[in-house]
């Protein structure tokens, strides 16, 4: 059994592993220039100093019982990794919504509906094609569990975090290797993300399909991303007052935003056990018995934001902190969740692996190319990037090409993407679908939820063309004259 002290240093080893990769990432300009986060260069460098890789080498040399023939890790190190993701993913999305007021529906569907439309086509897609591929190739040919048909949307709409907050769900149900497969995903789709979109976007300079950059003008290697970039509404903008929190705060600021972290959590676990509860006595069903944790507690840091809102205390609410206290439980998320990655179950599921990432980056360049013009009537490449970027990998991969796109954000999509998000994240991209699609695919079977996101990738599809086809069309026509 794991204890306190070996924890600790657990955390610790992460830390160094992370300050390590900062300076990998200062000395390599590739990394760099594919803005690879360092929490995944760091975990990647901790997986290959565990027993996969340099303990297999030291074995095949060496012997079993030779020096490091287990790894630069003691073992209890591995095994508090492999618990901590499905910890620390709960604290970021419950910090995900803390501080930042929660607009009304009309004021969000006002400046994002486009984007909104978009953006749930692609997500709903991603699960159409997964569970499509699945059905269709990886079960018959491969003899892959089904529920493989949700690791493209986990994978890349929901990024490392999602995946590795997922692995009590794909345990639940019996399909461990889905945690390896998800994160192996996400990592591919950041990169290709990057790199594809690039692509993309000096395409869309050249042929005119950006309004506000010309040729030339793409200079990614200077780009500064930063997740505050979001964050753009007049009273996100406004100033919160330290001094005056300080005062009356009896605690430290970051131990007080710790508490409403965790209060955040609670409130998610209360919710949870109460669904669960309800489904037991009423249905009898084990369906939320599959869900995680990180969904609800989600929905608990609304709850508290709209009390805070109501109640006059969101001056008392730092979302810069907010921001550090999320960002630093992703990075020990993603390091923790690289550095127990099986190369086995990957190997094993190599054919599917190769598939889903294939049909996954197809459907998402297919949207942007396609799709994004005529749902969204203005500057459709520089709203659509944005979302591409998001549907691959992270929101820092959106705002990156978003820049690359409109450098001074001329378009205006910068606001887009932030709204965008307030009726995006709490369902897909990590949210309560997302949560609950493994239990859903297991309960119901892939053909029923197919059947469900069919409809609504449709619908949603076929509402953007309805509504924001017309405005598309006026403004081509008064683009010719």
């Amino acid at each position: 059994m794991v204890t306190i002290g070996q924890v600790f240093v657990a955390i610790i080893l992460a830390g160094g592993l992370l300050l390590m990769s900062e300076s990998i990432r200062e000395h390599v300009g590739f990394l760099r220039r594919i803005f690879l986060p360092g929490s995944i260069v760091a975990g990647f460098v901790a997986l290959i100093l565990g027993p996969q890789v340099l303990g297999w080498l030291v074995r095949q040399v060496a012997g079993e019982e030779a020096f490091l023939a287990g790894g630069a890790f003691p073992e209890f190190v591995l095994d508090s990794w492999s618990a901590m993701p499905g910890i620390l993913i709960s604290v970021v999305f419950a910090a995900l919504f803390l501080g930042k007021p929660i607009p009304g529906i009309r004021e969000i569907w006002l400046k994002a509906g486009p984007q909104v439309v978009f953006g749930q086509t692609v997500a709903w897609g991603q699960y159409v094609v997964g569970l499509l591929l699945a059905l269709l190739v990886l079960a018959p040919l491969f003899g892959t569990n089904p529920i493989a048909g949700a690791l493209i949307e986990i994978g890349f709409e929901g990024g490392h975090g999602t995946a590795a907050g997922m692995a009590p769900a794909f345990d639940a149900v019996g399909f461990e290797e889905g945690t390896d497969l998800a994160l192996a995903l996400a990592t591919v789709g950041i990169v290709a993300g990057v790199l594809i979109g690039t692509v993309m976007v000096n395409w869309a300079v050249i042929r005119g399909h950006t309004s506000v950059t010309e040729p030339g003008e793409v200079h990614p290697a200077s780009l500064k991303i930063a997740e505050q970039d979001v964050e753009i509404t007049d009273r996100d903008k406004r100033e919160v007052k330290e001094s005056k929190r300080m005062q009356i705060a009896p605690t430290d600021p970051l131990s007080w935003h710790l508490g409403i972290v965790g209060m955040a959590v609670a409130i998610g676990w209360v919710l949870l056990e109460g669904l669960r509860w309800f489904e037991s006595v009423t249905w009898g069903g084990t369906l939320f018995s599959y869900v995680p944790l990180f969904p609800l507690a989600m929905i608990g840091g609304v709850i508290i934001q709209i009390v805070f809102d109501r109640m006059g205390w969101s001056v008392y609410l730092s979302r810069p902190l907010m921001n550090r206290i999320s960002g630093s439980a992703l990075d020990f998320t993603i390091v923790a969740a690289l550095a127990t990655l099986s190369l086995s179950a990957i190997g094993a599921h190599f054919g599917p692996f190769i598939l889903l990432a294939v049909f996954g980056i197809g459907w998402c360049v297919f949207a942007l190319m396609f799709i994004a013009p005529r749902v969204i009537p203005f500057n459709w490449f520089e709203r659509g990037a944005g979302d591409f970027g998001q549907s691959m990998g992270v929101t820092v991969t959106g705002l990156l090409l978003m820049r690359m796109a409109d450098p001074e954000n001329k378009s205006g999509a910068l606001e887009s993407f932030g709204y965008k998000q307030l009726l995006f994240e709490p369902i897909v991209g990590g949210g309560l679908f997302t949560g609950m699609s493994v239990a859903l695919i297991a309960e119901y079977g892939p053909v029923a939820i197919l059947i469900v996101c069919s409809i609504l990738m449709v619908g949603w599809l076929t509402f953007g063309l309805l509504y924001f086809g017309p405005m598309v069309k006026a403004q081509r026509q008064a683009g010719r004259k």
